[in-house]
């Protein structure tokens, strides 16, 4: 059965004074905080465990377990000091286990139904921008599959927090992950960095999703107009 990890150690440095006192995936959207929002739509395809990866302020977490049968919590005892690199690794044995999601654990899907089409193959779930993007992108070869996987591009898909592997792919991803950690600049990397220093190994694609499929919230600003749009009932949440 296919599990997923969930991201949820980052100290949300943007969206402060909001995150002194609240990690920022269970900052809330509408009534329900926006980690809440991707364990919907992960159990909304019967989804097997889901693990939720703590560090800042991760006592906070638990009440998930109760109120989510599946979802198990797994510490990130380097968030501070090592970035997301660090959040994978601590989880990497998940990744042995069968086919699994990697989120962030603060976005806010709309779509229950994103998931629905999860194709069977390793992807991305990426959204088209057209112009130029300063966000992380995807370049795509003639075959389709990624070739690089990295910040800056034109005319690309950009990540939205949610990607996707095979078993098989899974397997390889927690070996590069384990092999990179503790290696000179581990430090600095974000776990997509290794994806795509291995991408001669790993065959991804893209899973295309639409903007008002769903949106990662970065600052408060941008917290304050997506709670504008949910009280329009244009993105409605209950």
């Amino acid at each position: 059965m296919t599990n997923a990890i969930l991201m949820a150690s980052g100290l949300g440095t943007r969206m402060r004074p909001l995150t002194e006192t609240t990690p920022k995936p269970l900052i809330k959207v509408g009534s329900v905080p926006m980690i809440e929002t991707v364990i919907r739509a992960l159990n909304n395809i019967n989804i097997g465990n889901i693990y939720v990866v703590v560090g800042y302020l991760g006592e906070q977490f638990e009440y998930l377990t109760k109120k989510y049968k599946n979802v198990q919590i797994v510490k990130n005892p380097d968030y501070r000091t090592i970035n997301n690199i660090s959040s994978i690794y601590h989880a990497a044995n998940k990744l042995l286990d069968d086919d699994c999601y990697i989120c962030e654990a603060d976005l806010y899907i709309s779509d229950e139904n994103l998931l629905n089409a999860t194709p069977n193959y390793s992807c991305y779930f990426g959204k088209m921008v057209k112009g130029y993007s300063q966000d992380w992108v995807f370049e795509l070869g003639d075959n389709e599959y990624i070739t690089r996987v990295g910040k800056y591009g034109t005319d690309c898909y950009n990540m939205v927090g949610i990607s996707y592997f095979t078993q098989k792919d899974s397997a390889i991803l927690s070996k590069a992950i384990t092999d990179r950690y503790g290696k000179d600049g581990y430090e600095t990397l974000f776990w997509d960095d290794v994806v795509n220093e291995n991408l001669d190994k790993l065959k991804l694609k893209i899973c295309p999703v639409k903007d008002t499929q769903i949106t990662e919230i970065d600052t408060v600003e941008e917290l304050n107009e997506i709670n504008k749009r949910v009280q329009n009932g244009s993105r409605k949440i209950n």
